[in-house]
């Protein structure tokens, strides 16, 4: 398959199994990933050939850089010693302990071979640890430790994983030649690192005070560096993962500097690399779907391995690692406990109990730098000879890379407390912007009283409370438009926010008063027909409407769907009545006030049913039905409006637009007001504010782009 060909399929897996997420909740969208490229692979008989070098500097230089980018915060800084200790000598002890465990276990498998998979099995995804140990209130000292870890511990684990790997390829180990060599690697990739984003850094000051300050050239600039740099210290011999990882801790320290003076660049450049860790991520564990039959039918095929025993090697080498990091973190937090400047720092942190390190080992979730560094194993060795169980080493590790998925995605939601569920790179934004604003809180503030999700719903209703006061005759249909589409951002949040059983209850009670208000605009329309008002063919089309978003109603009530052919059968019908018209010659005129005759009287009857229901039923004592109420009455009001004709190119059009732009910028004026509110009552903390903030920013930038691009139509 052609390579671009093939990039475009990836990509479009990608998005497919993020929509899959969407509705398989319980299943990381790594897990989808992965069955995805295996069905491509099953299905179409399709292999992407891998190469070693560019496959390590097309995913691993930028997945590194951004994790640099994402370190250190205040918290993990303080804890640097430690954090790196964990992260150099875990994978030490993992290198080495696990991989001599590998040997036992595996007849045949060379002990070099053993240490490079005990190494690259190694790091941890730091989204699904960070997730974890958020969601399941371990203390904050091990939340910060296991989450500083994670984020430094790829390049620990690469470097091991190189050196156990060359060891395999070529035959010959020397410790004081892997010494000697470990350390100009590391210094030299160090320097290499530090040196060219300096100069990157500096360049880009230099073009900015000439007045080159073009935040997408910047951007641009920005995602080339890992890659430049990962080749810059590969040339030399140095490590070209100590070299992003250094360069991406530095552009995060640069970054702070510019933020005031440049915010836009730093808006770009976030949601840009959001959009390049999503992509490659995804990419990766499709790649490995795709790479598993060859893997499989390789480890299947060998008499010396079969199915069953390749499986119970996953299931055992998994354990080997839960325990080995579950035993670290309970003795290394007791022995902490007993250092003094640890009492003195976390006086106040819960001991390091078993049911702790339990938990703490389930945070090593394996992701897409493991699968990266595996996929990179080569085919052969120096002699010309087939690498040693490399189709076993392939199964193995992606077979522990979804155990863990597997066994963290099963076990978050019955040891959180909230019904979590686990995050790994490329999640949703919003959901890590939440657990960031938690997470970056100062130690000394207690926890937000408001969720995020909380706070843009207060924020939503806020600007309906203003748009319903700004609301008059001349500005009526800009005014429920926006309030229509405030009203299915506060749904979707809703439904979000609340517990199962209440959306449940909510979603009952607005089934009922959608009957009710369907049966009004039922009545109403027999009535126009009665009087002779509306003809035996506009009577019997509406009637047939109203009906069939009955059923619907009631299906939805008994959890049913209509069939598909009931769709289809009344888009046919209502084609039909378009050129029965057409054809007899009917007038189109008396057609059309005859329909705005009919949508707007039916819905005058649906919005009198519904304030009648109201007044008589207990809904103003309960917040939620209410809103339920108010909701479908807005719908309802907004088709009214919708039944005014407004000519495109008229004043009215042009007022139409100039009312809707001035309302929507009173109402983000009122979502800015209304986040200083939260913040004043202590509903939520600095960090979530400046989220908020930033949200209500992205919408203010869209309306002012859509403005630019009506512009420059015009001009």
């Amino acid at each position: 398959m052609n390579i671009i060909e093939a990039v475009i399929i990836l990509v479009l897996l990608v998005l497919l199994s993020n929509i899959l997420g969407h509705y398989l909740e319980a299943i990381p969208v790594s897990l989808i990933q992965v069955t995805l490229g295996l069905l491509w692979s099953i299905i179409f008989h399709i292999t992407i050939p891998l190469e070693t070098d560019w496959f390590l500097l097309l995913f691993i230089a930028p997945l590194l850089f951004n994790d640099g980018r994402r370190f250190p915060k205040s918290e993990l800084w303080t804890l640097r010693g430690p954090i790196l200790a964990n992260a150099v000598l875990l994978v030490f002890l993992t290198t080495l302990l696990g991989g001599w465990l590998f040997h036992l276990l595996i007849p045949g498998l060379p002990l070099s071979v053993g240490f490079a998979l005990a190494a690259i099995l190694s790091p941890t995804d730091p989204v699904a640890v960070t997730s974890i140990a958020e969601q399941v209130s371990l203390p904050s000292a091990i939340i910060h430790l296991v989450s500083g870890e994670s984020l430094i511990n790829d390049a620990s684990g690469l470097i091991g994983f190189k050196y156990a790997l060359a060891a395999a390829v070529t035959g010959t180990f020397s410790l004081w030649s892997a010494a000697g060599d470990f350390l100009y690697t590391s210094i030299a990739g160090f320097v290499v690192g530090f040196v060219v984003m300096t100069g990157l850094q500096m360049l880009r000051e230099v073009l900015r005070r000439s007045g080159i300050n073009d935040p997408v050239f910047n951007t641009v600039l920005q995602l080339v560096g890992p890659f430049v740099i990962y080749l810059g210290a590969e040339a030399i011999h140095a490590s070209g993962v100590i070299a992003v990882v250094t360069a991406g801790v530095l552009a995060h320290v640069s970054e702070n500097r510019i933020v005031e003076d440049l915010p836009e660049q730093r808006l770009l450049i976030e949601r840009t690399w959001d959009i390049v860790v999503y992509v490659l991520n995804g990419i990766v564990f499709i790649i490995l779907g795709d790479e598993l039959p060859s893997a499989t039918k390789a480890t299947i095929a060998d008499p010396a391995t079969g199915t069953w025993r390749a499986i119970g090697y996953v299931i055992v080498i998994w354990l080997i690692l839960f325990i080995l990091r579950a035993v670290w973190i309970y003795v290394y937090g007791t022995l902490s406990r007993l250092s003094k400047n640890w009492r003195i720092e976390h006086k106040n942190t819960e001991p390091v109990t078993i049911k702790t390190a339990i938990v703490s080992g389930l945070t090593g979730v394996r992701g897409a730098i493991t699968l990266a560094g595996v996929l990179t194993i080569p085919a052969t060795i120096s002699n010309g000879d087939a690498f040693p169980e490399r189709s076993l080493i392939l199964f193995v590790a992606a077979g522990v890379i979804v155990l863990s998925l597997v066994i963290a995605a099963v076990t978050l939601p019955l040891i959180s407390r909230r019904g979590a569920m686990l995050l790994t790179r490329g999640s949703q934004v919003d959901t890590l912007e939440e657990l960031t604003a938690q997470e970056e809180a100062d130690d000394g503030e207690t926890v937000p009283l408001m969720s995020v999700d909380e706070a843009k719903t207060y924020l939503s209703k806020t600007a309906v409370r203003v748009l319903e006061s700004l609301r008059r005759p001349e500005n009526q249909r800009a005014a429920y438009d926006l309030i229509l589409d405030y009203q299915f951002i506060i749904r979707r949040l809703q439904m979000r926010t609340q517990p199962s059983e209440d959306v449940k209850t909510m979603i009952d009670f607005e089934v009922d008063i959608r009957r009710i208000a369907l049966q009004g605009e039922l009545k109403r329309l027999q009535e126009l027909h009665d009087a002779g008002l509306v003809n035996i063919w506009n009577f019997r089309y509406y009637r047939r409407q109203i009906k069939w978003r009955l059923r619907n109603v009631d299906a939805h009530q008994r959890r049913e769907a209509l069939p598909a052919w009931r769709t289809a059968r009344r888009l046919i019908r209502h084609g039909l009545r378009r050129v029965r018209i057409l054809m007899t010659g009917n007038d189109m005129v008396t057609f059309r006030q005859q329909r705005q005759l009919v949508e707007t009287e039916t819905a005058k009857a649906a919005i009198a049913r519904l304030s009648r229901f109201f007044k008589v039923h207990n809904a103003k004592k309960n917040a939620q039905q209410r809103q339920s109420v108010y909701h479908l009455i807005v719908h309802y009001r907004y088709r009214i409006e919708r039944r005014h004709p407004v000519t495109n190119g008229s004043a009215r059009q042009l007022q139409y637009e100039t009312n809707l732009r001035d309302l929507r910028v009173r109402a983000l004026a009122a979502e800015r007001s209304a986040v200083t509110e939260l913040l004043d009552a202590g509903r939520i903390n600095a960090v979530m504010a400046a989220n908020l903030r930033q949200y209500v920013n992205y919408s203010e930038n869209v309306l002012m782009l859509g403005e630019d691009l009506q512009t420059e139509a015009t001009s």
